[in-house]
C-alpha cells in the first residue's frame, strides 16, 4: 500500500480522535495506576466489537469512531496477538506516557497504530 496514502489516513484518524484524547489517555493512565497492564490499547472501530471495555460510542456527538480500551493481555487471550508475538509487541509497543497504542478496525484492515496522546 503507497506510504503516503496510509500517512494520510493516519493523520486523518489523528484529527477525529483529538477531541477523545483526553479521555483516552485518562483511561491509559487507570490501566497503568491500577496495576492492570503495563500495554493500553485502545481498539478503534465503527462496527461492534466484543473486545474491551466501551470508552466512547460513534453514535454520541456524532463522532466516527467507537473506542473501545483493552490490553494487550486482552488481545493475547483472544487470540488476536499471537501468543509467540507477545515478546515482539512488547519490544515496539511505545511508553503510554507519550504515545496511545490504537488497534484500528477499518476500510484498511486491522493495523496497529500509535499517535501522540498530545496533538496540537
Amino acid at each position: 500500500m503507497n506510504e503516503h496514502f496510509v500517512r494520510s489516513k493516519i493523520e486523518k484518524l489523528e484529527t477525529e480522535l483529538k477531541p477523545y484524547l483526553e479521555v483516552m489517555g485518562k483511561a491509559a493512565d487507570a490501566i497503568l495506576d491500577q496495576n492492570v497492564s503495563l500495554y493500553p490499547i485502545f481498539v478503534v472501530h465503527q462496527h461492534t466489537v466484543d473486545i474491551g471495555l466501551p470508552l466512547i460510542e460513534r453514535e454520541e456527538g456524532g463522532a466516527n469512531w467507537s473506542v473501545n480500551a483493552t490490553t494487550l493481555e486482552e488481545l493475547a487471550t483472544k487470540k488476536i496477538v499471537e501468543m509467540s508475538k507477545v515478546e515482539n509487541f512488547k519490544e515496539v509497543y511505545k511508553d503510554p506516557h507519550d504515545q496511545l497504542c490504537l488497534f484500528v478496525l477499518s476500510d484498511l484492515g486491522a493495523n496497529f497504530v500509535f499517535i501522540p496522546r498530545y496533538i496540537v
